[in-house]
């Protein structure tokens, strides 16, 4: 986990599922592509590195 909230905005992003592009946390819609509710949360063990 991130030591600071700033941090954990940074690093705890939206993928959507069709293009694999980034998206803000409150995203609904891909900025990409535009797809409606595709978007996943990045995985938070996967994203810190030990």
């Amino acid at each position: 986990m991130a030591r600071f909230k700033e941090a954990e905005a940074r690093i705890f992003k939206g993928v959507c599922m069709h293009c694999n592009a980034r998206n803000p946390l409150g995203a609904t819609k891909c900025r990409k592509c535009g797809k409606t509710f595709r978007i996943r949360r990045k995985n938070k063990k996967k994203a810190v590195k030990a």
